[in-house]
């Protein structure tokens, strides 16, 4: 299978399924000299880890990560660094349950990837999705601990804004909130709400989608390129590229189309501090090259596809059948794909970063 690598200068290759004996990623294009110990990468990988609450899978792995090449200690200051080679990251996987899988060994699960596979390769791993699980995130949340390192300066944070069909109030947003409950929420009141609500899903066998709205602070004006290497063309890819996401959105997005010329309109002022503009409709982001506001993106995900409710279906021979998907899962699978999207906007942010330098110095 192709297609495992993206980026341009900073690369990211990651490898594994779910139920194999580890996943993880090569990232290439690192910068040397750069502070980088496994704590640095843990620190995120604990914010996406499974079985943190009820709200999530019960699947217990302590996605311990072991840096395999890549760093040295530097006689200089006796700290671990990079070395400016691939760094080889390594996950094991403890807890798998393949028998769970036992029953849809021959069944193709409706809103999984599961056919598709089965179309392209003539062969899939069952066990819980093999490479189109989520499972494979948990690389990518590695990788995005080591472009937030090349980031200096840069801030970014993600937030869960909508679950189902419950909004967060954003007259209430908090960022220091998003830290205070299971759903980095921002908003309390819609945190609590939040709770009685995936209980019900959860307690029915059912699933919900939600919305995850990202931000970049500090990103000077600059970054990104015209036409074919636009900044938010490769953050749309990117969050596209995560499991279970069906739909991205830059600053205004898709509410811009209600908005007339003059409103949609960010107007430029000259301040003390120099050029700044009074609102942000564009995401921080024009033609492809970042404004120097914060960066703001939004992705949808859809309710996760492994339901206890029976859904009709059909068998790799071609029988009609139903189906139900037993085994540990997110109710909402948008929860843990918070983490997520803030390393694939770091990782986008970063390969950006070095491609502006390379470029202008």
């Amino acid at each position: 299978m192709s297609y495992n690598t993206f980026g341009t200068l900073f690369r990211v290759t990651t490898w594994g399924e779910s139920h194999g004996p580890a996943l993880g990623c090569v990232v290439d294009g690192t910068p040397p000299r750069i502070p980088l110990k496994a704590e640095d990468i843990q620190t995120y990988l604990d914010k996406r880890k499974p079985g943190q609450s009820r709200f999530t899978t019960q699947r217990r792995e302590p996605d311990e990560v072991k840096i395999l090449s890549g760093t040295f200690v530097s006689d200089d200051t006796g700290e671990e660094v990079t070395t400016g080679t691939p760094i080889s990251l390594m996950i094991e996987n403890v807890d798998q349950r393949s028998k769970d899988y036992g029953d849809i060994a021959s069944k193709f699960r409706p809103g999984h990837a599961d056919y598709t596979y089965m179309a392209k390769y003539g062969i899939r791993d069952y066990r819980g999705g093999g490479r189109s699980s989520a499972r494979e995130t948990a690389a990518r949340v590695a990788a995005g601990a080591i472009a937030r390192k090349i980031l200096s300066g840069v801030t970014i944070r993600g937030a869960l804004v909508q679950m189902g069909p419950h909004k967060i109030d954003r007259g209430n947003w908090s960022w220091e909130e998003t830290e205070r409950n299971p759903f980095w929420c921002p908003d309390s009141k819609a945190a609590t709400l939040w709770e009685d609500y995936l209980d019900g899903v959860r307690k029915s066998g059912s699933s919900c989608g939600a919305v995850i709205e990202l931000v970049a602070s500090g990103v000077p004006a600059g970054w990104g390129a015209p036409i074919y290497g636009k900044l938010d063309s490769d953050i749309a890819a990117a969050l596209m590229s995560i499991n279970a996401v069906k739909g991205v959105e830059i600053g205004e997005g898709f509410g811009a189309a209600a908005l007339t010329g003059e409103e949609n309109a960010d107007e430029i002022r000259i301040g003390n501090e120099g050029p700044y503009f009074t609102t942000n409709h564009a995401g921080g982001i024009l033609g492809g090259i970042s404004s120097g506001q914060d960066i703001v993106a939004r992705f949808a995900v859809k309710p996760t596809s492994s339901i206890l409710t029976p859904r009709k279906s059909i068998t790799v021979t071609g029988e009609e059948t139903e189906i139900m998907t037993k085994g540990r899962h997110d109710p909402c699978v948008g929860i843990r794909a918070v983490p997520v999207g803030e390393a694939m906007l770091a990782c986008v942010l970063a390969d950006h970063f070095l491609r502006h330098r390379g470029q202008n110095g």
